[in-house]
């Protein structure tokens, strides 16, 4: 991979990020600013449903770029900030639940089917270890949404946005880069991987996972 892409995205997210906590403190009764807001996260996921060719995938596409023309046409929608409570809420309950629901008597945790992916079979040590960590990522997104819900109830709208745009992307950034880290002080014993293996890691997975569909 060549190392200016991650750096691109890096800033992309980044660029993104601040744009929306802009939009979200100047700009949140704009008519437009939902294009704004949900506009490019569409393109991101139109551009992959294209690279794969998923019909369904394109077809949402299309059809919420209908959604916001009209929301835009009509003059915006009223109590927006609900809306971008909702995007946030939303989009961690649904990470929370893709990590929970591989954590069913008798399924392979996601995490540890990731780690097979760039260990090969696992030993029991790292299979719990694992599966631990996939019940700790389900508890960071719960708590994500409880924290949005409580700051969007009883903090200004300020605060809300600065968590939901600044602090989110930088929080899991971060937990992830940490637990990489101590993962190797907490177990020596286990075979080293790159944060660079892990993502690739997780980039197969989900494409395999579309090559079912």
């Amino acid at each position: 991979m060549p190392y200016w892409r991650p750096i691109g995205a890096a800033l992309a997210v980044l660029a993104y990020a601040l744009f929306s906590h802009w939009l979200m403190l100047y700009a949140v009764s704009e008519p437009w600013a939902v294009a704004a807001l949900f506009g490019p996260l569409l393109v991101v996921v139109f551009g992959v449903a294209a690279r794969r060719r998923h019909a369904p995938s394109l077809l949402a596409c299309a059809a919420l770029v209908l959604v916001l023309v009209i929301v835009v046409a009509r003059g915006g929608v009223d109590e927006v900030s609900r809306l971008y409570l909702l995007q946030h809420a939303g989009i961690h309950l649904a990470l929370g639940w893709t990590f929970a629901v591989t954590l069913r008597p008798g399924s392979t945790a996601l995490i540890s089917a990731l780690a097979a992916q760039v260990h090969g079979p696992l030993s029991t040590v790292m299979q719990a270890y694992t599966r631990r960590l996939t019940m700790i990522w389900v508890g960071y997104f719960l708590g994500m949404v409880v924290a949005s819900l409580t700051l969007y109830t009883f903090a200004p709208w300020s605060w809300w946005s600065a968590f939901a745009n600044l602090f989110t992307p930088f929080s899991a950034v971060a937990f992830f880069v940490a637990e990489h880290a101590l993962r190797y002080r907490l177990h020596p014993e286990f075979e080293r991987a790159s944060l660079t293996q892990a993502l690739r890691a997780y980039r197969e997975a989900v494409a395999a996972k579309e090559a079912r569909r």
